[in-house]
């Protein structure tokens, strides 16, 4: 096997792309979508290390955009292969790649109407017809069983807990000399809501792992669940609202199932709560037709009382309008709204009106990657430009890691270590130090070999 490094190396974190060459066939795990900034949306449009047309096989790890935002695209310039995914990523893959198709065309129809007469029209990154074409390729798989990919090539997934059908992907080259490769995907933390935990590596002869967060630990859960409280204590006695930017899939999910199980001791009933994200609301039907893969303690929950996707005062806001009317509220609304990293979508709408105000709590629950207004928030800056205005930065910022989807620094080491030998990794999908801090770990703990990835960089298994 020879891997190649195209995204989510060197030190980067998102577009997630990495290309496998056996038995003389293409296979590519994920083409995730390269974010933060003005940037980062340059090099998406630009081509990719490869030729798509030459791709046999594409494979993704889980839905989120950082690993499948490019796949329409890949489609656009000429990949024709199939598309292999747990069953639920199927379902949730043209969710959230309508989305981003949507976002593209409206910012190229903008940038159109700016242009002077004698510049070309700006064309959008893909267009729902892309996505169409994109979801016609899509082959459903289940956990734990061996698929041929290619002859003399299998493909077997793993759960690796990160949100609804996130997979750890093992490929395995048959032949007089079988090698293995395992590529982690992003790897959950243990004990995460609604999900079970991450399964174990099986026997590789190299990982590709993810360092996300390969230098801290996480605040242990039910602290963090607490300090969740709290915060609404302390906001409602500020008598402001209280704007959390989460991804559509899997956060809004966790913060609606935690408002459930602590609805009445945080007294959430005096609260009007609001979901204003039409794609986490088809996210919600996502899930609800995959309740098999639930841990025990999450089918509890939604057996009883009060249901997380059914909360008394939950309002779903799908039009712009119902958005906007939200704008209206100067206290007492909790507004659960995306993008996660605060990047796009409608919670920026809502962020620019109430920054300013010293009694709005603004929560981030997740990853701020480089270059995002999220970072931006969480390092403190301020004021921000957004919208074509200056805002000044009042409101109070917390940061609530211990929510987060990717697995700490201890429990990437305790995953590898998990595993049946100490194979050889290759750390992908972390910003430094991250992820150098990782590999010492890695090093001084099971005396493996551990290479940092480098874009463009060529591993032998």
């Amino acid at each position: 096997m020879r891997i190649e490094f195209h995204g989510a190396a060197g030190g980067e974190v998102t577009g997630s792309c990495h290309l496998v060459e056996v038995a003389g066939k293409r296979i590519l795990l994920d083409c995730g979508m390269i974010q933060g900034g003005r940037e980062a949306e340059a090099r998406n449009l630009e081509p990719f290390g490869f030729d798509p047309a030459m791709i046999d096989v594409l494979v993704l790890s889980h839905a989120h955009i950082d690993h499948v935002g490019r796949v329409p695209l890949l489609v656009k310039r000429g990949f024709r292969g199939p598309i292999f995914a747990h069953a639920a990523t199927c379902d949730l893959l043209p969710i959230m790649l309508l989305d981003a198709a949507s976002l593209a065309e409206q910012a190229a129809e903008r940038s159109n109407r700016d242009r002077a007469d004698h510049e070309p029209d700006v064309e959008p990154l893909y267009t729902r017809e892309d996505v169409e074409a994109t979801r016609k390729r899509l082959r459903p798989l289940s956990y734990n069983e061996a698929h041929t990919l290619l002859p003399g090539v299998s493909v077997r997934l793993h759960d690796a807990g990160h949100i609804l059908g996130s997979c750890m992907v093992e490929l395995r080259e048959d032949g007089a000399s079988p090698r293995t490769l395992l590529f982690s995907g992003d790897i959950g933390m243990r004990g995460t809501p609604i999900l079970r935990d991450p399964s174990p590596p099986p026997r590789a002869d190299l990982i590709l792992m993810e360092s996300t967060y390969g230098d801290r630990n996480h605040k242990e859960r039910q602290a963090t669940v607490a300090e969740l409280g709290s915060i609404f204590e302390q906001a409602k006695a500020d008598g402001g609202n209280v704007i959390i930017p989460a991804f559509a899939v899997g956060r809004s999910q966790e913060l609606l199932y935690w408002c459930a199980a602590h609805f009445d001791t945080w007294q959430l009933a005096s609260w009007r709560i609001f979901l204003d994200s039409p794609m986490a609301a088809k996210v919600m039907g996502v899930y609800d037709r995959h309740t098999e893969l639930f841990d025990a303690e999450a089918a509890r929950v939604w057996r009883g009382r009060v249901k997380p996707f059914e909360l008394p005062n939950l309002h779903i806001s799908e039009s712009v309008e119902e958005s906007k009317a939200i704008n209206r509220l100067h206290g007492g609304a909790i507004i659960i709204a995306g993008s996660g990293m605060a990047n796009g979508g409608r919670v920026r709408h809502h962020l620019a009106n109430n920054l300013a105000n010293q009694r709005c709590h603004v929560v981030f629950v997740g990853y701020q990657a480089q270059g995002t207004l999220g970072r931006l928030l969480v390092n403190r800056v301020p004021r921000v430009r957004m919208l074509g205005q200056e805002i000044p930065v009042r409101a109070q910022i917390h940061t609530v890691g211990g929510l987060s989807a990717h697995a700490d620094q201890q429990g990437l080491l305790d995953w590898y270590g998990a595993g049946p030998a100490h194979p050889p990794v290759v750390l992908v999908h972390g910003e430094e130090p991250a992820r150098a801090t990782l590999a010492d770990e890695l090093r001084r703990r099971y005396r493996c070999e551990v290479t940092l990835s480098q874009a463009g960089m060529v591993r032998e298994v």
